[in-house]
Parts: C-alpha cells; structure tokens; sequence
C-alpha cells in the first residue's frame, strides 16, 4: 500500500472515528455502530473516500485476533468452571431456540439448508461488547448482573469457537471424514503444546521479567500473534490460536495485567475492522436483503429478552434482574458478523447471505443499544438517575 493511501486511510478512520463517536455518544449509541457507519459513508457505495476497502481489511483482521487472545485471557479455568455451572442450562436452550428461529427464517426466505444453518449459528450468540460495555459496575446489584451476563456471554463465545472450527473444517466442497477427525484432534494437540510452553517458558520469562512492562506487552503480543499463525499449521484459523494463547495464560499471577495493556491495542483495530466492515458494504446489496433482515432483527430483538427472562427466573433469579439481564442479552453479536465474513470467506454462503446477517446484526446493535440506555443504568444514559459509571 503506498505510503500517502495509508495516512489517508489513517486520517478518514481516526478523525472520522472521533467526530462521528461523538455523535453516536450524543445520540446515546454503541461507538461501533458509529464506526460501521463512518466505513459506509467513506466507502465506495458512498462518498468513494476509500476506493479500496480491502487495503486495510488485513491489518483489520488483527482486532478479531486480539479480541479472541482477551477473551481467553479472562477464562481462569477454575473461575469459569463455577460460573458457567449455573449459566450452561440457560445458554445451552437460548442458543438453541435462536438457532432454530434463525434456521425457519432462512428457509422461509428462499436460502438453501446450508445458508439458513450458518443464519441459525450466527443468531446464537448476544454482544460481549454492548451487553458489557453498558453496564455499570459501581452496585451490587450490577455486579451480579455482569458476572451472569459474563457466564453467559462466556459459554456462547466457547460455542462461537466450535463454530468457527466447524466453518474451518467445511471450507472446501468435500470434507473428507479424516479431515474432520484431524480438526478435532488438532485442537487437543495445539492446546496442549501451548500449555506446556507457557507453563514451562513463559511463565518463567514473565516471573522473571515482570518488571520491565515494554518487555511483558511485546511478549504478549509475541505470543498472540505466534500462536495464531502456529494454528494455520495445524489447519485451524488465526482467532482460534489466539484464543488458545488467552487461555494459556490465563493462570499467569498478571494476566490482568496484560489483558489491560492491550485492550488499547485492540480497541485500535477493531475500530479499523469495524469501518472495514461498513466501508465493504454494497448498498445495492443490502437493498435486496434488506426484508428478511429486518424481519431476523425484529424477531431477535423481540424473542431473546423473553427467552433469557424466563430461563433464569427458572433457575431462581428475581423476575426485575432477570428482565434486565434479557434486555442487555437481546441483540446479535459481533461473532456473528465474523461468522458472516469466515462463511463468505470458505464459500459456504452467497454475498447475498453475508449481507443479511450483517444487516440484521447492524439493526440489533443500534436498536438494542437505544433501549438499553432508555430502559436501564449504563454509563451514557440519557437521564441523570439511570447514569452509572
């Protein structure tokens, strides 16, 4: 990419980024649908400001990488085991009832069994990004709050992660059975040598060093960054072997430590997989899908607050907390865009089909988002007693 396309580039994300976020925070909206929505207008079905959306998709696809290392770096396997013990019924059935919902509407409108099956997997999840970075954390109540919405948020993206391996697996037109048993097999395998590296190497490098901080970040990065491209040896994708990486480290005494340090980094490419993502949409495209994705919307929006309230009022919780909870769970996610992209990606769906799960996604995240703020304490709400940090 020539030198004078890439400040450009840089300039209409970041600049851009600022201006139209603060727009999104006055309007009380998620930044990452004001970032999708600055890569439309700067897009070629816009403004024409960027001609070429995939000079910047690669370094992007970063952001999706280091979201998976953070997420694996949260999951102290002794923690997540006593958490997700209360949550797993919950999401189990939630995550099947979407699925299923997704998979009627698919058929309902035309699209082929393997294209409705990828809409299902894509309605599974809810948003790790909305449902925890609107709520507050100053109240008990909140607290309890977050840690099951986390529970919860954490089992789908362990379910996202099959998915993804399954969308690995099936990215050629015929999977033979011996490549389904060496995807699987893989797994074990790479986890297990990453367990053993960290326990016995960097475990000790960070003992060792952990004072130098420069040394720890480049070392985490090092990590990530290896372990997602050691994955694409064992056939498996980038965010599957950075997740891996997270979990690894994990049990590390300053796992916090990095996972802190680096959220800056990722909040960086993510902003530029975000406008990526807005920038690559046709809009002649979304036009034709634009009926079945407001009907996917609608139904998710309407059915997962409903379906979340009443399972956890069955497993014992307040009918007000469990409401709430069903509210903040009660949109697509951003593992279903990835899902979307991967499944364009390994030719499983049609353009068509991406567009649709992308747009579906799009109109939850904005309208979910606007009621949580309206409904329910968030850090940006509009009134003053609904306002928590």
């Amino acid at each position: 990419m020539p030198e004078d396309q890439i400040v450009n580039a840089m300039f209409l994300i970041f600049s851009g980024a600022a201006l139209i976020a603060t727009i999104a925070l006055y309007c009380r909206q998620a930044l990452l649908v004001a970032y999708i929505v600055l890569g439309l207008i700067a897009g070629p079905s816009v403004s024409g400001l960027i001609t070429d959306p995939s000079l910047i998709q690669d370094m992007a696809h970063v952001g999706i990488i280091f979201l998976l290392f953070l997420l694996g770096l949260d999951l102290e396997p002794q923690e997540l085991l006593h958490m997700l013990r209360n949550t797993t019924r919950v999401t189990i059935i939630s995550s099947t009832i979407f699925a299923l919902s997704g998979l009627a509407i698919g058929l309902m409108f035309g699209y082929s069994l393997v294209e409705s099956a990828i809409i299902a997997a894509a309605l599974m999840f809810s948003s790790t990004i909305i449902g925890l970075k609107l709520l507050p954390t100053t109240a008990l109540h909140h607290q309890h709050t977050g840690e099951i919405m986390i529970s919860v948020l954490l089992l789908q993206d362990l379910i996202a992660i099959i998915v993804l391996m399954l969308i690995q697996g099936l990215s050629h037109d015929g999977v033979a059975v011996t490549d389904l048993i060496w995807l699987f097999l893989s797994v074990p395998l790479l986890v297990g040598a990453s367990f053993l590296f960290a326990r016995h190497v960097l475990h000790r490098l960070i003992s060792r060093f952990d004072q130098i901080q420069e040394y720890i970040f480049l070392l985490a990065i090092g990590w990530c960054l290896g372990m997602a491209e050691l994955a694409t040896v064992f056939e498996l994708s980038h965010e599957i072997g950075a997740f891996i990486a997270g979990v690894t480290l994990a049990t590390s005494p300053i796992a916090r430590f990095i996972a802190e340090s680096l959220r800056p980094l990722r909040d960086f490419f993510l902003i530029m997989f975000f406008f990526s993502l807005g920038a690559g949409l046709d809009l002649s495209i979304a036009s034709q899908v634009l009926l079945p994705a407001a009907v996917i919307a609608v139904t998710m929006l309407v059915i997962k607050p409903w379906v979340f309230a009443r399972l956890l009022i069955q497993t014992g919780e307040k009918p007000a907390l469990s409401k709430e909870i069903g509210c903040r769970l009660g949109q697509i996610s951003e593992f279903s865009l990835l899902i979307a992209i991967l499944a364009l990606d390994a030719e499983l769906i049609r353009e068509e089909t991406s567009y649709l799960i992308q747009i579906a996604t799009l109109l939850t995240f904005t309208v979910s988002s606007y009621l949580i703020v309206m409904r329910f304490p968030t850090p940006i709400a509009i009134s003053e007693h609904l306002r928590r940090n």
